[in-house]
């Protein structure tokens, strides 16, 4: 089972974000928030690879490998803060095996979302 958090906002698709570690933001870093809409902790993210790339390579190697794991760690955290700042609340928390069992709990728990009365 994972875990999801479901976002709201008035006259908005919900959008579920699940929990845990990300692979993808830690491969891709900056790229990963800028595609999920999060532009100023991209931003932050590509500013902080670029000053990394100024150091020196043992010190890089370490770097580069401490901020990817940050970025997988904390990117779906990120991604809840730009939620916030665009409007999003934070409604529901949701334990599913996908994101589709997830949304159907979440209509489930707010039939009033289904019928796109919120």
């Amino acid at each position: 089972m994972r875990t999801y958090t479901a976002h709201l906002k008035a006259n908005a698709t919900p959008v579920l974000v699940p929990e845990g570690f990300s692979i993808a933001a830690a491969q891709f870093g900056p790229f990963w928030l800028l595609a999920q809409r999060a532009w100023i902790a991209g931003v932050l993210a590509l500013c902080a690879w670029a000053g990394i790339a100024l150091l020196d390579p043992p010190g890089m190697a370490i770097a580069a490998a401490v901020l990817a794991w940050a970025q997988g760690v904390f990117g779906r955290d990120l991604l809840r803060w730009s939620l916030t700042r665009r409007g999003y609340q934070m409604e529901h928390v949701l334990a599913a095996r996908d994101e589709d069992g997830a949304l159907a709990r979440l209509l489930a728990a707010r039939p009033d979302l289904a019928t796109g009365q919120i």
